[in-house]
């Protein structure tokens, strides 16, 4: 056992390297060791990396410095997507100890056998192929919302995608241990749980550590319907191909589902999309859209969309921003393309240039700004229930509806973790939504 031994962390990326890190933690901490904030001393630094995000190797850098700097003697071991994909060039970095891939950050504590620094790097990372079995795990993010992963791996090959390269196969958690966590975050008194995964409509898949599977999507989203004690249930972001009309009428009627959807389309352009390999024209967007709407007029819809794919001549990108702006979603995620080494997109011709990416992207977020605008307008006047979270930002207090409106008001403690009417009423200079209480507390 590792008594008085303290380990820090620091998660780069998606909301499932969060649950991630909060499980790794937890063996951690059954090994006796403690906890503490990064920016303190600690014996063990982790850090867990992305490989989507900008410049990631860059951020994995300074973070390294950042712990050295706290404490020069300090172990640190790097996980997660980057260490799986660029092993090598992590355990380059000055100061790194070992990195383990995605199978190894698991069994973390294996390979802490003296904790004394490497003159070099030490790599333990599998072929993913390797990458096969399941690991459950669910974060705590604050005391507000848990992120519950019930699925992990994907089998699409999306031409500009690292991640079948970084976290394998398709594979999922069984129901009944999903059930359990669930069961586990709700006695925790937590109010909202956000389902995550790498392709969570693909969930089932890979129940038996193979391809046969007895549930789907749809059976967890019921069973998890009948879980007692959830105020609220999130899907984080699912493909439109899998999000089934079956599953938006269900999430329509259920007690503890929110009417809000992310959405992935990366192109407004059929063209595109085929050459992203996506699974769906646009067509079918427009149709998912529509009947979320129809079901679920107040519901909010975010949308994942990449600018500056090789081949977006000026034509391709306006009709994605036509088609965006035609839809009736409530905000966009923006992602500028950037290449990344094994992947096909990396090989294509009609790079975009730098600079015309940058002001793609920017058009697009201005029209994120603007239909965000509309959607929060178009609450106005409508009575939600609002779960307020746990942090004093500037003297004020923030929530969210069930619809992802998000609200502020004065700060104060008794509010935290607790859910109330609101009537909301304008939209401040801050672009966020005040409101009146509409009657006494929901629920404490």
């Amino acid at each position: 056992m590792h008594e008085n031994k303290k380990v820090a962390f620091y998660t780069l990326g998606c909301k499932l390297n969060f649950s991630e890190t909060s499980t790794i933690s937890r063996t951690f901490k059954n090994e006796g060791f403690s906890k503490v904030e990064f920016t303190e001393r600690a014996d063990i630094y982790v850090i867990n990396t992305c490989s989507v995000t900008e410049n990631a190797d860059k951020r994995f850098k300074t973070i390294v410095k950042q712990a050295q700097k706290v404490n020069a003697d300090a172990f640190v071991v790097a996980i997660g997507c980057y260490a799986q994909l660029k092993p090598e060039e992590l355990a380059d970095v000055d100061g790194v100890d070992l990195v383990l891939g995605a199978t190894e950050k698991f069994k973390i504590t294996d390979y802490l056998n003296d904790l004394t620094k490497n003159d070099m790097g030490e790599v333990h990372s599998c072929e993913i192929d390797e990458a096969d079995f399941y690991v459950g795990s669910y974060s705590i993010g604050d005391r507000t919302r848990a992120f519950l992963k019930v699925q992990d791996g994907c089998d699409y090959k999306c031409t500009y995608c690292t991640i079948p390269l970084a976290r394998g196969i398709s594979r999922s958690d069984t129901l009944e241990n999903v059930l359990q966590n669930a069961k586990e975050i709700s006695e925790q008194n937590i109010k909202e749980i956000v389902l995550t995964g790498v392709n969570i409509g693909d969930y089932g898949k890979g129940e038996f550590g193979n391809k046969r599977h007895e549930h789907t999507f749809l059976d967890l989203v019921k069973a998890l319907d009948e879980v007692e004690g959830i105020e609220r249930l999130r899907i984080s972001s699912i493909e439109p191909n899998l999000l089934k009309n079956e599953t938006i009428d269900f999430v329509a009627q259920s007690n503890a589902f929110v009417p809000h959807f992310h959405i992935p389309l990366q192109s407004g352009s059929d063209e595109l999309l085929k050459k992203m390999k996506r699974r769906y024209m646009s067509g079918l967007y427009v149709d998912r859209v529509t009947q979320i709407k129809r079901v679920m007029p107040n519901a909010c819809i975010g949308v994942d969309v990449i600018v500056g794919f090789p081949g977006e001549t000026d034509e391709f990108f306006l009709e994605t921003y036509n088609f965006l702006n035609e839809l009736d979603i409530s905000y966009l995620h923006v992602f500028t393309y950037s290449e990344r080494d094994n992947t096909p997109a990396a090989e294509m011709e009609n790079a975009v240039p730098l600079k015309v990416r940058k002001k793609r992207s920017k058009m697009l977020r201005g029209l994120s700004a603007k239909k965000r605008r509309a959607f929060y307008e178009s609450q106005l006047g409508n009575t939600l229930e609002v779960l307020f979270e746990g942090e004093n930002k500037e003297g004020y207090i923030h929530g969210f509806t069930e619809n992802y409106v998000k609200v502020k008001m004065p700060w104060d403690p008794s509010y935290v973790n607790t859910l109330y009417q609101v009537t909301l009423t304008e939209i401040d200079e801050d672009g966020l939504v005040r409101f009146e209480f509409a009657k006494e507390k929901v629920m404490a």
